[in-house]
């Protein structure tokens, strides 16, 4: 069998992939898998690329080349140390190095390839890559878009009729495909994108954020200083990344420039709410671009099976709020966003060569991780708050910040639920504990709740006042297991029992010790409903009404018991609604009704 990598020829990063076996493997250099799509020439004149061309861009920016592929198909020339070059020729130097990384890795020659690109790419651009290819010793035996190569990676031995969105958000350019699978054979019905936004429009965002409360703190513009530029592109591209995860994030570069003969240091904190505001409107422009490829296909959202993420830049946690609003729950990241494409284009390597390929394994966490929080919107305490989705990679960490509720609150309880419901009180609880010890202050207090999720499904969460520091934490043994809710809502399952017709009547002397023995007070049983502390004297009036109706179910018959049943579930559902105008009128009726059975029966 005759050996094709697959290549993703990259923005910011490029990858290349094999089939071994029956399996796909990334190939790695170092412990990286991932190849900086960096060229540049050090003072030597040696040729540099990946990393070494990365860490020298800080200190030479004059002397390397960044995002190349955005220039793909241009008729320019790029000045790279005393020497000109096109395009496809840089292009050609990352190509080269990959393929030299899989021949080592593979210890044999290898001359074939399949290419990725941007579905959204013209002739011109595609010309560009192979020619790239061709320069680099490879020959190109097929260019394929990279929504299809990330299709391929979720369906290479699928016989089931999907259609699925690829939403492609990587470092330089974005496009959305729909591609319908039927039968191991791969169709796109529509694509629309962006050879221009992507990764780095984000960076330069957020550089010139920094830069401007730079400048407003200090009066100095570090736009002016090359070396000051590459330093700040470079940590805010770090810290883009790390606000994937973590709401907060620290950007610190000493002695960044100077003032007056005097050193100046760049130190401030980026929320993640902060890069969002700056992304929006590119964010707006994709969504912009999908809605354009759902009407060329004469789709609705309702119609697409799968959501498939692909490109680093699809990690960031806004982005998948924004397509779950548009598209619903259907997101799948399950497989690399940064490493889908470059193993996809193996697949089809693999294909063309006659090799059969396994399905792509993966672990992934199968059952969303998360907490409770107070949501003044609905007036809720048992409103689940996701920090770990289900289907994402393990091992895993995401971060989320909430804020108290009350001025001077002294302490939170973290409770760890597992479950897709939106209230708590239909996931299962995994986890408690108390930070005590809060700093005295005005509400929203922020506190980080971080969740950190191992290969081998143990969650260590922690929680953190932000302002001190103070933190506990408590780890959760076997949190990937199927956990179900708690079945001690005695309330709910109380009334469930009456109307399956499962409850009994009691003879007289049983009655009588139950009497004696089973009085619950109206706190107690407003407690054994699941209400946070706090709320019980707002519930124990309806708790003590709706358990005084409930005696009368076995006693009555006919229309008199239906109603009952259905005052009794009206307002149990209200309460779970928290509904409160609708809470008075039912307590009302039930009140009425009750009433009127009494002295009735």
């Amino acid at each position: 069998m005759e050996t094709i990598l697959g290549i993703d020829l990259g923005t910011t990063n490029s990858e290349v992939s094999v089939i071994h076996g029956n399996d796909v493997v990334v190939i790695e250099k170092d412990g990286h898998r991932l190849l900086p799509s960096v060229v540049g020439i050090d003072l030597a004149g040696n040729l540099l690329v990946g990393h070494p061309a990365k860490n020298q861009a800080i200190l030479y920016p004059e002397r390397t080349v960044k995002s190349i592929k955005r220039k793909m198909g241009e008729d320019v020339r790029i000045k790279l140390g005393d020497r000109e070059y096109t395009p496809p020729e840089i292009s050609a130097m990352i190509l080269r190095t990959l393929r030299s990384y899989a021949e080592e890795s593979l210890g044999q020659k290898v001359t074939k390839a399949v290419i990725t690109v941007p579905a959204f790419f013209n002739d011109t651009q595609r010309e560009a890559t192979r020619l790239a290819g061709e320069l680099a010793g490879l020959d190109v035996v097929r260019i394929i878009n990279e929504p299809t190569a990330a299709s391929l990676v979720y369906n290479s031995n699928s016989t089931l009729r999907e259609t699925l969105l690829v939403y492609d958000l990587g470092g330089g350019t974005f496009d959305v495909s729909i591609v319908r699978v039927e039968d191991g054979v791969l169709e796109v019905l529509a694509s629309h994108g962006d050879t221009h936004l992507g990764g780095d429009d984000f960076d330069q965002l957020l550089f010139d954020y920094v830069c401007e409360a730079f400048k407003k703190q200090y009066k100095t513009d570090l736009r002016e200083t090359p070396v000051a530029v590459s330093r700040v592109l470079q940590a805010v591209e770090e810290a883009k990344k790390r606000l994937s995860t973590e709401p907060f994030t620290q950007i610190k570069e000493e002695f960044i420039t100077e003032k007056d003969g005097a050193s100046l240091h760049l130190d401030m904190e980026l929320s993640r709410h902060q890069y969002e505001e700056q992304i929006f409107p590119l964010l707006e422009k994709t969504l912009t671009c999908l809605n354009d490829a759902l009407n060329d296909a004469q789709l609705h959202p309702d119609d697409i099976d799968k959501v498939i993420m692909v490109g680093g830049a699809s990690r960031t946690p806004i982005v998948h709020q924004l397509l779950e609003s548009r598209v619903g729950n259907k997101l799948h990241g399950e497989i690399d966003p940064d490493l889908c494409v470059t193993m996809g284009a193996a697949i089809q390597g693999g294909l063309i060569s006659g090799a059969k390929v396994g399905r792509v394994l993966i672990d992934i966490t199968p059952h969303t991780l998360g907490t409770s929080v107070f949501d003044s919107r609905v007036n809720s305490p048992f409103v689940f708050s996701p920090i770990i989705k289900r289907n994402t990679p393990v091992p895993c960490s995401r971060s989320n910040v909430y804020g108290t509720v009350f001025d001077n609150q002294e302490s939170v309880e973290v409770n760890v639920y597992q479950g897709e419901a939106d209230d708590v009180r239909q996931n299962a609880l995994i986890g408690e504990f108390l930070l005590t010890g809060l700093a005295k202050v005005p509400r929203n207090n922020q506190i980080i709740c971080r969740f950190d999720l191992d290969i081998n499904g143990i969650l260590h969460v922690t929680a953190i006042e932000k302002n001190t520091g103070r933190a506990e934490n408590i780890t959760v043994e076997n949190a990937l297991a199927e956990h179900r809710p708690e079945a001690n809502r005695l309330f709910r399952d109380h009334l469930n029992s009456f109307f399956a017709g499962e409850e009994t009547i009691p003879d007289e002397s049983e009655k009588e010790e139950e009497d004696s023995e089973s009085t619950i007070d109206d706190k107690d049983f407003a407690n054994q409903l699941g209400l946070a502390d706090g709320w019980e004297e707002r519930y124990a009036k309806e708790a003590a009404l709706i358990q005084r109706a409930s005696a009368f179910i076995s006693k009555v018959t006919g229309d008199d018991r239906k109603d009952l049943e259905t005052r009794i579930r009206e307002l149990v559902d209200a309460v779970n609604r928290n509904d409160s105008d609708q809470i008075t009128s039912l307590v009302s009726q039930l009140d009425d009704l009750v009433y009127y059975l009494e002295d009735s029966v």
